[in-house]
């Protein structure tokens, strides 16, 4: 085993920085929440409730970067009619907008006074959607209520998966929170968000249900737990032809769901919010004085004390209206779930509400067991292969990308520059504040023959950086010890144990093919950025020895959360996929109006500090080295900062607009490359662009 193999497990045993992204965020999160509290508190009057329901409303839709246009016409057709017990199940198709085509199933009861109370039950996360089995039964419970029930697939469930495989009935991306997430991802960098589309495909189920003569447009209720929740809180948020709602296990807020460690779907992660003081209770006052019955299981994922306490905080703005017996909570003693015992409660909630009936509801006939595929509305099971002209989230993010694109050529050069790096530094630099550097350095002895230094030091306040500096060793007078010139021994430094290897390897020359140069200023030291830091040294070891046989230093750099900064581990989940710590992490920056790009972008600027200071270059430039995704970091840094030198760069992330557009990309750690908003100020080729100019 090499010496630099080695090295990948050095541990640094001066600070445990693994845990220090995670508390630089929660610490920013707490200050937020706390603010957003005290907001909430202030409000006395009617007045000033309403305005808070127009800020966060329009906070939330510039977040998620407005509602996508409507298609000219619903196209609303129904493709079957089914008996069931005392009512009728209409299988339906409308689309919400051009080529977007949505499945659902009208549920009619017999002998209901016409037009009647309607309730849009909006899924959450099962595979069937609205005819898997637990949907379908509460839908049954609320048409044995008396009401018409419109239960609409969403994104990436039911018959609307988005990566068929050939037509066939595998998908290239999984169903549910994986396609959510695969799409959700790429709206950002367009600074749109994934709910956008959910949100207008419930409004406009709600337009269906207003173009039926069987509805009174009065009496809309909307009900739906999980994923479902969170949909209906939206509407709830956004929508104000809602009369009644029962948001299901997904009222809390965001504070204790952060600190349980929970990381959520696209859909439900809403840039920008929690830097802006919102919370649950936002989703709720927005509904006030309607009538609101919060649903929640009370061994939930979702905490039970923050619904309990989100709901007893927002009876106050009930009551600001005299309606202080409006909004209520109801428990059912049992898991993640919209269980028989909530659907009952929340159909008592809407014949109350909607149709004004107060006596009990006769839950018989028995349900009746019935084959879910009879409620599909398609003969081949799924949209995209029913309809040629079938399109999905991804085919919206392709087309705004190039939109984007077009727009920014149309821009004057100057104006666009100027924005633009304006935008970035608000962005990168804006947030974070000064802090000393204090390195700390810990020699490491002779590796591979070269002389290793690890080198630690603060980002930002509570933020560590570090790096092993690699360099050939100095030349040996004349009867030293050695006896040899450049040759190094094995050292021992702050209780450390130094690595030592005297073996060698043929260096490999770099393939200038494969490599992006910038400017052409070759400074003393190159600073080396690619995933894993210095946990991956070994695969980048002939770079390392080549450039060191230069006469160069080399500064393998570990940026915020990365190598040895790398989180802890939640729910043994592996760090870097969907869903584990770095996602969960890099949403919870978006929520305070930051990104891991940001950060890291800001960490290389503040490695450039560091570096002018252990090599004595001053103010001089640094040529940087990046394998894969990582040059991203390197161009925000280097539009910002002059001293980023000439640039390497070997299997690059391309041109952002080009991954936005990609059906398929790179899953593994996607959430740390994104900087939300970006493509509507420039892409990366035009920060190279800007880069050249500006020399």
């Amino acid at each position: 085993m090499s010496g630099l193999s080695q090295l990948e497990s050095f541990i640094c045993t001066l600070y445990d920085t693994k845990d220090q992204l995670k508390r630089h965020i929660f610490d920013r999160s707490d200050a937020a929440f706390r603010q957003g509290d005290q907001d909430r508190d202030d409000i006395r009057s009617l007045e000033q409730l309403k305005a808070r329901k127009q800020r966060m409303r329009r906070k939330f839709l510039e977040a998620v970067g407005g509602l996508p246009a409507d298609a000219p016409s619903l196209n609303a057709r129904t493709t079957g009619t089914i008996r069931q017990g005392n009512w009728r199940i209409e299988n339906v198709i409308f689309e919400s907008r051009p080529g977007h085509y949505v499945t659902a199933n009208l549920y009619v009861p017999d002998g209901s006074a016409s037009p009647g109370p309607a309730v849009l039950f909006l899924c959450g996360h099962e595979r069937d959607a609205k005819h898997s089995d637990l949907y379908r039964k509460v839908c049954i419970r609320l048409v044995q209520a008396g009401l018409i029930v419109l239960a609409v697939d969403p994104i990436g469930q039911g018959e609307r998966f988005s990566y068929m495989q050939g037509g066939g009935p595998g998908t290239a991306v999984s169903w549910g929170t994986a396609e959510h997430q695969h799409a959700g991802a790429q709206c950002l960098p367009l600074g749109e968000g994934l709910a956008r589309y959910f949100l207008h495909d419930a409004m406009r189920a709600v337009d269906y249900l207003l173009s039926r003569p069987e509805v009174d447009p009065s009496r809309i209720g909307v009900t739906g737990n999980s994923g479902g929740g969170t949909q209906t809180a939206m509407m709830m948020l956004c929508d104000d032809r809602i009369a009644a709602a029962a948001p299901g296990t997904f009222i809390m807020n965001r504070k204790d769901y952060m600190h349980a460690g929970g990381v959520q779907d696209a859909e439900q992660v809403w840039p920008g919010l929690s830097a802006a003081g919102f919370d649950h209770e936002d989703l709720l006052l927005a509904f006030a004085p309607r009538p609101v019955l919060v649903l929640a299981a009370a061994y939930d994922f979702f905490p039970i004390e923050a619904t309990r306490r989100t709901v007893e905080r927002s009876q106050r703005f009930w009551e600001l209206y005299g309606q202080g017996g409006r909004l209520r909570l109801a428990e059912d003693q049992t898991l993640h779930s919209y269980t028989d015992v909530l659907a009952k409660e929340a159909a008592v909630f809407f014949r109350r509400q909607l149709a004004g009936n107060s006596r009990e509801v006769d839950w018989t006939p028995e349900m009746l067991p019935l084959d879910g595929s009879r409620l599909q509305c398609t003969g081949s099971g799924q949209v995209v292969t029913e309809f040629a002209d079938a399109r999905v989230v991804r085919d919206e993010n392709e087309a705004q990308a190039a939109k984007l694109a077009a727009w920014r050529a149309e821009q004057p050069e100057a104006v666009l520059r100027r924005r633009g790096l304006a935008w970035l530094a608000d962005r990168v630099i804006g947030p974070r504040l000064p802090s000393q550097l204090n390195p700390r350095r810990m020699p490491l002895g002779c590796v591979d023959g070269l002389e290793a230094e690890y080198l630690l030091w603060w980002s930002q306040p509570g933020l560590m950086n570090s790096a092993i500096r690699f360099r050939k060793p100095a030349a040996v007078p004349s009867g030293g010890e050695s006896g040899a010139a450049g040759s190094c021994s094995t050292v021992r430094g702050n209780g450390e144990e130094a690595f030592a290897s005297n073996g060698s390897s043929p260096l490999r020359a770099a393939n200038a093919a494969d490599r992006e140069n910038v400017g052409d200023v070759r400074p003393s030291a190159v600073a080396a950025l690619w995933e894993g830091g210095t946990t991956a040294l070994e695969r980048h070891g002939d770079w390392i020895k080549e450039t060191c046989a230069s006469g160069r230093e080399v500064y393998v750099l570990n940026v915020s959360g990365m190598g040895p900064h790398e989180p802890y581990p939640i729910y043994r989940r592996p760090a870097l996929p969907f869903f584990g710590v770095l996602h969960k992490l890099s949403d919870d920056l978006l929520w305070i109006g930051d990104s891991l790009a940001a950060v890291r972008a800001y960490d290389v600027i503040r490695c450039l500090d560091l570096i002018g200071q252990v090599s004595g270059l001053g103010g001089e430039a640094v040529d940087f080295y990046t394998a894969g995704r990582t040059n991203l970091y390197v161009k925000l840094a280097a539009a910002l900062d002059p001293r980023v030198g000439a640039a390497d760069v070997v299997d690059p992330l391309p041109e952002v607009s080009a991954w936005v557009s990609a059906a398929l990309y790179e899953e593994e750690d996607a959430m740390s490359y994104i900087l939300p908003g970006m493509l509507n100020y420039f892409d990366l080729a035009d920060l190279d662009r800007w880069r050249l100019e500006g020399k």
